[in-house]
């Protein structure tokens, strides 16, 4: 046995033993209470182990999702500095969008390859830009210069919002197309059996009669 079922093991032993030796509560009772102890046992140390296991897979991963998350949080700091409220809007949908794809990226690291401009490029370039936004806003500064910067920026995080979209979609096509493809299959199987006719489903009757 693993560590992990051994620890689970002796928690949920002990959370029977207890109530059953010790408090003279009756079996039933006891196992109930030592089986809910070795299930939430294995949750947790699941959890541990899963927080873990892209640390000990691939560490240069994990390096890069931790820092675009230190990124993302400068992104999420920086949306009350900015004063209009088109772009703040579009900076938090990105900030709310980023989250996604590390979460995604994080729990399925194959799909890391995918987007590794979104990692070396794409965010630490858009904090550059945000943060010369906000230094140009807080300075007041009128010149041609600032204020064609100005209007360049707010339409570049606008499109960075939707290109973070399509981003996210991406990530996500493989398992949308994997699963439609199920799907066919599942209808034409209720089809097959007769339980489906003309996308209804044919509730207590008869699908033998004509």
């Amino acid at each position: 046995m693993r560590n992990k079922e051994i620890i689970s093991a002796l928690l949920g032993g002990t959370f029977f033993a207890i109530p059953y030796l010790g408090l003279s509560i009756a079996i039933a009772p006891s196992l109930v209470i030592g089986c809910a102890a070795y299930g939430a046992s294995e949750l947790v140390l699941s959890g541990i182990k899963n927080k873990e296991s892209l640390k000990d897979t691939n560490i240069s991963l994990y390096n890069k999702i931790n820092k675009a998350k230190k990124q993302n949080k400068e992104i999420f700091n920086l949306i009350n500095k900015v004063e209009s409220k088109e772009t703040k809007d579009n900076l938090r949908e990105i900030h709310s969008i980023v989250n996604k794809i590390l979460e995604v990226v994080e729990n399925n690291p194959n799909k890391a390859n995918k987007i590794d401009n979104f990692f070396d490029y794409y965010l630490p370039v858009l904090i550059k830009i945000v943060n010369r936004y906000d230094e140009i806003e807080d300075k007041k500064m009128n010149s041609s210069e600032s204020k064609i910067f100005m209007k360049k920026a707010d339409e570049m995080i606008a499109e960075t919002k939707d290109a973070f979209e399509i981003i996210l979609s991406n990530l996500y096509k493989k398992d949308i197309v994997d699963a439609d493809a199920e799907m066919k299959v599942y209808e034409m199987m209720l089809k097959a059996d007769g339980i489906v006719k003309d996308k209804l489903i044919m509730k207590g009757e008869d699908v033998n009669e004509k």
